[in-house]
């Protein structure tokens, strides 16, 4: 029986119309409606036709949801609605789990179902409209889904209908991204909420990674005692993530008269459907950020922000992808408060200053610009348009994202060179998967894939093995594996994945039932069968086997006190981890805490090398290797694993062009002293460098970066013949930087008259001309060899910087322009030393004076 009463007191109730004529009209709406005005449940059973009435067609109804709980609170309260239950008229499809009968007609899924009927039906057979619910939260999902049915409508099907459905969204910009949809808008039934700021007393440090800090949950803790202590009602707390809930309910142990329940997509079904209904105490819900818009959590009067929440991000440079914990949006915040007005007015408390809030963001990212794109990137091949430069998307996917994505897709067989999806792509993309794992459970299952060669007692096979046992037949304990490492497994189970999967059989928890279903529907996918006769392999070798093919470049090898990855990448495990010792791991979870170089293993596997080549195999190369490295040319074998080295031999008769490019780089690094220099050669290239600064072309550049871009015109054949470092020092740089000299022109002949090595000044004397400073030479000169000279000396038009020097050498005055200085500057000299060096002449006329290298005594007089 229809249950009217419940539905006539639905606020979305009155918005029915204009939708009705919308969709009419354009086939495609915009709904705003707050949470609680039923949107979720009221308005596909309307588009249905199941509210009764015989002028209602009967339509068929897919609505998709971001989470799988909302997907089964949706369609548990939609059968409600109706006076039935779940497989009736109203059923629901999450991965694993199918509830739907022959007269359903409304199906709630949620978006990676709704992606997977897609691919395999691009024109949805049978289905009328399709509602994208909560599209405000910008789930990667969601926002393929609405850009693969807007191609759907354009090119297949114009009569579907398409809504979507919103709390609080950007309706311009979806209405412009459906073909300018008309917003239709719902006004919900919402009371006043106070706002108490309630910061920690002391300051608390802010979340990087995952990791929050411990004082900032005991201050949560306080604050949702406090708020049942102040107020009336049940208390919703907002926490980023399970294990941040865990601990809160651990700090609030017995409450009296108080049910203190965990809601998040791990949570098991009963308490699902407890916190969904009306509680016969009183209730504190500990809620990650599925309770923001997705369910309705009856009985709320306060809430408790914690003001955190979780997004992905993605280290492309290192390969790793993890959610991280961040301030929540100022628009998650406002709609997190909004669940205290649902029924009465209510109180929010939130957990930071009021002077903070300013300063959050206002939005929380698109999903599409943060996360790993590999798994979108395949949807898109496979939708025919691998660079998804086609698609209706509210946000264009990041290129560097794109990049990253299409170079693992092309590792795994995805996708071919042009970026289309290969007959393996289209089977991956259909298992309902991260291709990275979907790549494991095809490639793992076969016979004889990662079958070893060493004894499973071996120094390096992996220790469960080394134990004994196995768990079943092959294809089953890789779709057991696979499956663990598509859903986070408590973190309990510890960090050793053949230890994780021990524990998952044995486990009677609510992560282990879903652990079960997961593994019938993967084996199922990927089509049974087993490992065949004679191809035995334990939990060990199969687990590390499952890690290193999902990813490859996350196989490390132990190195000092760390493992190196096969990217490049370090990764270190915890003191207590059951893994630390082995020779080799498979990563199959590890994040890299904010202000740390290293990653940080939380998942992996003991793994051999043999396993770890064939894993990795396209990163396998044996290449010679000549370069510069202590001081000398090292020239050897190498074979690697990516970063890793694998075996290294001598190379005695090495490439001569690749040894000639170790010199070059021994030249860049240490500098052309390496050569065989003297004090001539230094000269040349000092009096070269004067005349390219004041003449230019065709003087020659000599600075390093010229000179080693030119090495091949004035270094060989010496650099040629060079083998190693002593080499190099044989070689005459003097006479080899004549090469650069331009003799083709006849300039060359002019060097010794552009710039001289010496100069002759007055008194006879021939003095050498100092080039250290291009722009300026220096003629450091005794001021009594320069009586007479009227004017300073110059070369190549360029004056000398004159130091003139006392009798005893030491720079007495410096000039640019003599006559000048014989004018103004020298009576001052002259006061000052003559007193000092009385044989030395120290005429009151120095421009006339008689110039000369003696004292008055040689001179006689």
């Amino acid at each position: 029986m229809i249950r009217y009463h419940a539905l006539d007191a639905l606020p979305v109730r009155v918005a029915l119309p204009a939708l009705h004529d919308a969709l009419e009209a354009h086939g495609t709406a915009v709904l705003v409606a707050p949470p609680g005005t039923g949107k979720t449940t009221l308005v596909p059973l309307a588009l249905a036709g199941l509210l009764g009435g015989d002028e209602a067609p009967a339509r068929r109804v897919v609505v998709a949801e971001p989470r799988r709980i909302a997907a089964r609170a949706a369609a548990r309260r939609m059968a409600w609605l109706l006076g039935e239950k779940p497989g009736a008229s109203v059923g629901y499809t999450v991965r694993g789990e199918r509830v739907v009968g022959r007269h359903t007609r409304v199906e709630v899924v949620t978006t990676g179902v709704l992606l997977q009927r897609l691919q395999r039906d691009q024109e949805l057979t049978g289905v009328d409209a399709v509602v994208l619910d909560e599209c405000h939260e910008r789930h990667l999902d969601a926002d393929t889904s609405a850009a693969f049915l807007w191609d759907v409508r354009q090119a297949l099907r114009p009569e579907l209908r398409l809504v979507a459905a919103s709390a609080t969204t950007d309706a311009e910009g979806w209405s412009r991204l459906l073909g300018d949809a008309p917003v239709v808008e719902a006004h919900g039934v919402s009371y006043p909420v106070e706002t108490v700021w309630a910061p920690p007393v002391r300051p608390v440090r802010p979340p990087h990674g995952m990791r929050v800090d411990p004082a900032l949950l005991s201050h949560v803790a306080s604050v949702v005692r406090r708020a049942l202590a102040e107020r009336d009602g049940d208390v919703l707390c907002f926490l980023p993530g399970v294990g941040e809930i865990s601990r809160v309910a651990g700090q609030l142990g017995a409450l009296a008269d108080v049910d203190v329940l965990q809601v998040h997509g791990r949570a098991p079904a009963a308490v699902q459907d407890a916190v969904l209904a009306p509680g016969a105490r009183r209730r504190v819900v500990l809620a990650t950020s599925v309770a923001e818009s997705s369910l309705t959590v009856p009985g709320v009067r306060v809430v408790v922000d914690a003001g955190l929440a979780r997004e992905p991000r993605v280290d492309h440079a290192r390969g790793l992808s993890a959610l991280t914990t961040v301030r929540a949006s100022r628009a998650a915040a406002r709609q997190r408060a909004g669940r205290a007005g649902r029924e009465a007015p209510g109180v929010v408390y939130r957990c930071w200053a009021e002077a903070e809030d300013a300063r959050l963001p206002r939005f929380p990212a698109p999903e599409i610009k943060v996360a790993d794109l590999t798994a979108f990137a395949l949807q898109a091949a496979c939708w025919g348009d691998p660079d998804a430069s086609g698609l209706a998307l509210l946000d264009p996917p990041p290129g560097g994202a794109m990049a990253a994505a299409r170079s693992v897709l092309e590792a795994v067989g995805a996708v071919d060179s042009t970026g289309r999806a290969t007959e393996r792509g289209v089977r991956l993309a259909r298992l309902g998967l991260h291709p990275r794992l979907g790549r494991a459970l095809l490639d793992a299952a076969e016979p004889g894939a990662g079958a070893s060669r060493r004894a499973a007692s071996g120094p390096s096979a992996a220790p469960a093995d080394r134990a004994g046992g196995f768990g079943g037949d092959r294809a089953e304990v890789v779709a057991e594996v696979v499956g663990l490492l598509s859903e986070e497994a408590p973190r309990e189970y510890g960090d050793d994945l053949v230890s994780v999967l021990r524990a998952a059989r044995r486990g009677g928890d609510a992560y282990g039932a879903r652990w079960r279903a997961e593994v019938r529907r993967l084996r199922a996918a990927a089509g049974g069968g087993d490992g065949g006769p004679g191809q035995p392999a334990g939990d060990g070798v199969l687990a590390g086997l499952v890690a290193a093919l999902a990813f490859p470049e996350r196989v490390a090898r132990k190195d000092g006190g760390s493992y190196l990855m096969v990217s490049g990448t370090r990764a270190e495990l915890p003191q207590e981890s059951a893994l630390r010792g082995a020779p080799w791991i498979a990563v199959a979870v590890a994040d890299r805490p904010v202000g740390r170089g290293h990653a940080r293993v939380q998942l992996g596997a003991a793994v051999d090398e043999e396993t770890a080549r064939l894993a990795a195999g396209a990163l396998l190369t044996e290449r010679d290797e000549v370069h510069w490295a202590d001081g000398d040319v090292v020239a050897r074998r190498v074979e690697r694993l990516g970063a890793v080295e694998l075996a290294v031999r001598p190379l005695p008769d090495a490439d001569p062009a690749l040894v000639r490019g170790a010199l070059l780089e021994g030249l860049r690094r240490e500098g052309f002293g390496l050569l065989g220099r003297s004090a001539d050669a230094e000269l040349l290239r000092k009096r070269l460098a004067f005349l390219r600064r004041h003449l230019g072309e065709p003087w020659p550049d000599v600075t390093d970066e010229a000179l080693l871009a030119r090495a091949d015109e004035w270094l060989e054949p010496e650099l040629g013949r060079a083998r190693r470092r002593s080499d190099l020092g044989r070689i005459d740089a003097g006479q080899a930087l004549t090469r650069l000299l331009p003799w083709a022109s006849g300039e060359a002949a002019r060097l010794d008259e552009l710039a001289p090595e010496r100069i002759l000044v007055p008194s006879g004397s021939r003095i050498r001309i100092d080039y250290g400073d291009p722009g300026r030479p220096v003629l450091a000169v005794k001021l009594q060899e320069m009586f007479g000279l009227q004017r300073s000396p110059e070369i190549a038009g360029v004056p000398l910087l004159v130091h003139l020097l006392s009798p005893a050498g030491r720079p007495a005055a410096v000039t640019a322009d003599l006559a000048s200085f014989w004018k103004d500057g020298y009576k001052g000299v002259r006061a000052e030393l003559r007193g000092r060096y009385p044989k030395h002449p120290w005429p009151e006329d120095p421009a006339t004076a008689e110039p000369t290298r003696y004292t008055k005594a040689r001179l006689g007089t």
